[in-house]
């Protein structure tokens, strides 16, 4: 599974109190939800990075990473727990950093499942795509963004350096 994370890491790598903020209503026209349930689903669904016949592939822009979704202690437990998930052998994280020029914009939440499905998240929905010319497209995307990000190490050290900034503001 690729997926391409503009705005905000994805639930597989939530840690419980990021999962809460992203999970709480936003605005009066949010849907009601029982938060408590969905923080709940979403950490049992993570149980599916332990599947090592399964390759994840998480793509984010370094303000999917930045932008301050929770407490400062809630931000640096985020970025920490995806330095460990970016230590599991069939998960692979990357970082866009923002000084790099890319040649296309970061629109859309996107995941492509294989080479029949891909699904992309608006405010107001779900959009599954299953047309062999929408997957091409999300995966030639997914490769122009894979291609500028920080991978591997570069991107664990980078996860750590943003867990280490969120704790100085604590001061």
């Amino acid at each position: 599974m690729r997926h391409f994370l503009p705005a905000v890491p994805t639930g597989l790598l939530h840690v419980r109190e990021y999962a809460v903020e992203t999970l709480s209503p936003t605005v009066a026209s949010d849907p009601a939800r029982d938060v408590a349930r969905a923080v709940q689903a979403r950490m049992d669904r993570q149980a599916v990075l332990d599947d090592t016949s399964r390759s994840f592939w998480f793509l984010m822009t370094e303000q999917a990473v930045k932008w301050q979704r929770a407490t400062v202690e809630a931000m640096a437990a985020q970025c920490s727990h995806m330095v460990e998930v970016n230590r599991k052998s069939n998960v692979e994280i990357g970082i866009v950093p923002q000084r790099v020029y890319v040649s296309g914009t970061p629109m859309n939440i996107f995941v492509v499942y294989d080479d029949r499905l891909v699904t992309v998240e608006l405010f107001s929905g779900e959009v599954v795509l299953r047309d062999p010319r929408d997957i091409t497209q999300h995966l030639s995307l997914f490769e122009l963004f894979w291609s500028h990000a920080m991978t591997g190490d570069d991107a664990s050290a980078f996860l750590e350096e943003a867990a280490s900034d969120f704790m100085r503001q604590r001061n």
